[in-house]
C-alpha cells in the first residue's frame, strides 16, 4: 500500500464543492461516504457541520476508542497545514447548502436557505457571524451550487494560534480525564441510589393511586419522570454501559416505554445542540420561536438547518416575545408536551426514511411499540381516574411537576453568548463561552441529576455524570491556565439572569414595534 496522498487546502475545497464530505482529523483527511452520513448514529448534521474543519476534539469527545478505529477506514490522505494547524473552511450546511437527490436519482446541491453576513462587528453580531434566512423565490438569479468564496470564513477576531493552543491543552486535559478513570461508570455507588429512588417514587405513586389520592399520585409520577430523564440522558450519550446496543435498549425502556418520549429524536437533536451550541440558525435547543427568543437576531426570521423551516417572526411571535419574561415559567410548565410533539414527529418522518441510522430499523420499530405501550399503561391510569375532569387534573399535574427540569436545561445556555465566532473557534473555547454551571451542594445534586455541571459535561459528553464533579476540578484548572472563563452561578441567580435576558429581548421587540408604528404614521401623513 502506497503512502497516503497529501491534500492542499485548495484541493480539499474543490472536492467539497464537487460534493465530497471531507473532515480533517489531526493531519488526516476523512472522506465520509453518503451511506455513513445516512447511517451515522449521531445524525448526519453532526458530521456536516464539520465538513472542511478539523473535528479532532469533537471526534474524541463523542467516540470511544473502538469507534475511532472504525473512523480511520475513511482516511484518504493527509492535509497540508499552516504554521498553527489546519485553516478551517466554512461547512456548506452553514451557508444553506445541502445535498439532495435530483431528478436523475443522483445527489445534487440544493440551496435551502440564504446566508447573511454581519454588516458590523459587535459582541452580539461579530464580523465572523453567518446566519441563515429564508431564501428568495428568484430561482433564475440563484446560484446552482456553493462557490469557493462561500467556503472562505469571514474575518474573525480569533487567533488561529491561540485556538490551536486551546485545542492542544484540551487534548492534554482529556488524557488526564482518561488516566483518572473518570470514564468508568460507578454502577453501585452512582446508579444504586438512583434506582432505589426511582422505585421509591414509583411505589408511592402507585400506592397513592390505589387509595384514590390522585393528585398525590400524579405528583410522584411526575417526579419519577423528572428523575428518569437523567439516566435516559446518560444512555443517549452512551455513558452507562458504553455499548450502543445495550445503552439504546435501556434507553428505549426508560424513555419510550416509561416516559412516552423518543430516545432517537433526543439523540439526533441533542448531538447537534452539543456541537453548535447556542448558534441561532443551527442549535435546535434555542430555536423556540414564536414563544421564546434569547437574542434580537431572531427578529430576522431565521432559517433552522435542523428543523428545515423558517423561524417565522410575525405578529403572533411579536406578541408572545414582548411578554416572554412573564410567560417563561408557564411555558416551561408545559414543556413536556412539546417533547411529545417533537418525538412523534421525528418517529413519523423516520417511518418513511429508508436510510435509517445504524440499528435504526429494529430500534425504530421497538420505539414505536414502546411508545404505544406507554399510552396503553398511562391511558389506563387516566381512565381509572373516574372522570374526564380528574383525568385532566392528573395529566396536567404529572406533566407540570417535571417543569423544573426544563428550567434547569435552559439555565445552562439561555444567558450565555449566541454569537457565531466562525469555524476558527476551538471546541473548548466554544463550549466554555456558551455554557454555564448551576452551583449546587453535593447533597442536593440529585435534584439536578448531576447535570448542573454542564460545562464539564459539554466538554466531555460521554463522561458518566456521577464523575462530573471530580472532573470539573480539572476543567476549572484548565480554564484558569488558558485564561478562559468557567461560568457558574446559583440556581436563583441563574433564573434571574435568564429572565433578564428574556426581558431585554422583549424590550427590544417593543422598541422595534414603536419604530415600525412611527414609520407607518409618517408615510400616512405624507400620503395625506
Amino acid at each position: 500500500m502506497g503512502a497516503p496522498s497529501s491534500w492542499s487546502r485548495n484541493k480539499v475545497a474543490q472536492r467539497i464543492l464537487a460534493g465530497d464530505s471531507l473532515v480533517i482529523y489531526g493531519n488526516l483527511l476523512l472522506r465520509i461516504p453518503q451511506t455513513w452520513l445516512d447511517q451515522h448514529p449521531g445524525g448526519s448534521l453532526a458530521i456536516l457541520h464539520f465538513v472542511g474543519r478539523d473535528a479532532s476534539d469533537e471526534i474524541h469527545a463523542y467516540h470511544c476508542d473502538q469507534s475511532i478505529n472504525l473512523i480511520k477506514k475513511y482516511v484518504v490522505g493527509t492535509v497540508e497545514t499552516a504554521e498553527h494547524g489546519w485553516e478551517p473552511l466554512v461547512p456548506p450546511v452553514m451557508t444553506g447548502w445541502v445535498r439532495k437527490l435530483g431528478k436523475g436519482g443522483l445527489l445534487e446541491w440544493y440551496n435551502e436557505a440564504a446566508a447573511v453576513h454581519s454588516p458590523e462587528d459587535t459582541e452580539l453580531s461579530p464580523s465572523s457571524q453567518i446566519l441563515l434566512v429564508q431564501k428568495d423565490d428568484d430561482v433564475l438569479s440563484a446560484p446552482s451550487a456553493p462557490t469557493l468564496s462561500s467556503l472562505i470564513p469571514p474575518p474573525t477576531s480569533l487567533s488561529l494560534k491561540v485556538q490551536a493552543d486551546h485545542s492542544a491543552a484540551y487534548k492534554a486535559l482529556h488524557k488526564r480525564i482518561l488516566d483518572a478513570g473518570f470514564y468508568h461508570t460507578p454502577y453501585l455507588t452512582g446508579y444504586g441510589p438512583e434506582v432505589a429512588r426511582y422505585l421509591l417514587l414509583a411505589t408511592i405513586s402507585a400506592v397513592a393511586y390505589s387509595h384514590n389520592w390522585l393528585v398525590t399520585s400524579a405528583v410522584f409520577l411526575g417526579l419519577v419522570w423528572h428523575q428518569l430523564v437523567f439516566t435516559a440522558h446518560d444512555l443517549g450519550h452512551m455513558g452507562v454501559t458504553h455499548n450502543w446496543v445495550w445503552d439504546r435498549l435501556l434507553a428505549i425502556f426508560i424513555t419510550d416505554l416509561i416516559g412516552g418520549l423518543s430516545i432517537s429524536w433526543w439523540v439526533d437533536n441533542h448531538n447537534v445542540h452539543h456541537l453548535v451550541t447556542n448558534h441561532p440558525s443551527h442549535d435546535p435547543d434555542i430555536e423556540h420561536i414564536p414563544f421564546l427568543a434569547i437574542s434580537p437576531v431572531f427578529f430576522k426570521t431565521l432559517w433552522s438547518s435542523y428543523y428545515k423551516r423558517p423561524l417565522i417572526f410575525d405578529r403572533f411571535a411579536t406578541l408572545f416575545i414582548s411578554i416572554q419574561h412573564k410567560l417563561f415559567y408557564i411555558i416551561m410548565a408545559f414543556g413536556r408536551f412539546n417533547l411529545y410533539v417533537n418525538s412523534y414527529g421525528f418517529l413519523m418522518r423516520k417511518a418513511f426514511d429508508t436510510r435509517r441510522a445504524r440499528g435504526g430499523r429494529w430500534a425504530w420499530g421497538l420505539e414505536v411499540l414502546a411508545v404505544l405501550g406507554f399510552w396503553c399503561w398511562f391511558g389506563s391510569v387516566l381512565v381509572g381516574c373516574g372522570s374526564w375532569k380528574m383525568a385532566l387534573v392528573y395529566l396536567v399535574v404529572s406533566h407540570t411537576v417535571t417543569s423544573p427540569l426544563h428550567v434547569q436545561i435552559v439555565l445552562s445556555h439561555f444567558s450565555m453568548s449566541t454569537a457565531d465566532l466562525g469555524p476558527t473557534e476551538s471546541f473548548p473555547h466554544r463550549q466554555l463561552r456558551t455554557t454555564t454551571d448551576v452551583i449546587c451542594p453535593p447533597s442536593l445534586s440529585f435534584l439536578h441529576g448531576g447535570l448542573h455541571l454542564q460545562v464539564t459535561h459539554h466538554l466531555f459528553p460521554r463522561l458518566p455524570r456521577h464523575n462530573l464533579r471530580a472532573a470539573s476540578v480539572l476543567v476549572k484548572e484548565f480554564a484558569r491556565e488558558r485564561g478562559l472563563v468557567y461560568a457558574e452561578f446559583g440556581f436563583r441567580e441563574g433564573n434571574g439572569a435568564v429572565v433578564g435576558v428574556l426581558r431585554g429581548v422583549a424590550e427590544q421587540v417593543a422598541i422595534v414595534g414603536r419604530v415600525a408604528d412611527a414609520e407607518v404614521k409618517e408615510k400616512l401623513t405624507k400620503a395625506i
